[in-house]
């Protein structure tokens, strides 16, 4: 089933990207969708993302967190009236 690019501005994207790739524009449009897909599949959540950096520095640092909630000194720090 073909496709047809009907907005001017994605099919001129495409134009620039198939002369950037040497390509032609079916092959370039063909490239691009798979490496966009290829990037969503492969993207980690910032949470994940967060936990590596966890580790990293708990393995690497001996840095753990505590358990003590920073929010009173915080709220200190920026102004903000104690509400204990």
């Amino acid at each position: 089933m073909p496709l047809f690019i009907r907005d001017d501005e994605v099919n001129d994207l495409a134009d620039k990207f198939a002369k950037l790739t040497g390509k032609n524009k079916t092959e370039a449009v063909r490239m691009a969708l798979m490496a966009q897909i290829d990037a969503y599949r492969n993207h980690e959540t910032l949470a994940n993302r967060i936990a590596q950096v966890q580790e990293k520095a708990a393995a690497t640092l001996g840095l753990e967190p505590d358990g003590w909630d920073d929010k009173a000194l915080m709220d200190e720090l920026s102004g903000e009236p104690d509400v204990h």
